[in-house]
């Protein structure tokens, strides 16, 4: 095990950053990213870091565990998170526009069909490496970046519709 404070000091931020891509929540994203070096205190004998892959890989394989354990609790109970307040600054058209695309992006990827969500999420989000994807889910590099460039198409395709569709809506203004 590798020593546990270097550890805390060293991942931190990056698996908070991560879980934050996943949860849009900071509160949420703190208490799993706190469990998340707390189980990985605690993990029994034969289940502990061996060193298969990266010290952020296996922390990030825990942390999306979590997330998803909290996503399905929250199903169960029929809770949806909080949606962030609107930015009161946002009252120019470029931000308003860039708020927009970035809502409709989230909103597409919130519709994407998983893996693709998620592996879009840990490459774009999470920055991890294809290679670091491939073990989080137990797959192969390859298949991360396959995975990967589908997500990416699909998520233009959809956007490229949307702009298509707007198009069409100003033009028979």
């Amino acid at each position: 095990m590798p020593d546990f404070e270097s550890l805390y000091k060293t991942y931190y931020m990056k698996i908070y950053s991560y879980v934050m891509t996943i949860v849009k929540d900071s509160s949420s994203a703190e208490e799993i990213t706190q469990k998340t070096f707390f189980k990985a205190l605690n993990v029994r004998e034969g289940q502990q870091y061996r060193g298969d892959s990266g010290e952020y890989t296996w922390l990030a394989s825990i942390a999306r565990n979590l997330a998803m354990d909290q996503f399905r609790t929250q199903a169960r109970q029929g809770s949806m998170p909080e949606q962030e307040p609107a930015d009161p600054d946002a009252d120019t058209d470029i931000r308003v526009e860039k708020k927009n695309t970035v809502l409709q992006i989230h909103l597409l990827l919130h519709r994407m069909k998983e893996p693709y969500k998620e592996v879009f999420q840990l490459r774009v989000f999470g920055e991890l490496s294809f290679r670091e994807i491939g073990k989080v889910f137990s797959r192969t590099e390859n298949w991360a970046r396959v995975t990967y460039h589908r997500a990416r198409l699909k998520l233009q395709e959809q956007m490229d519709q949307i702009d298509r569709e707007d198009e069409n809506r100003n033009e028979r203004k």
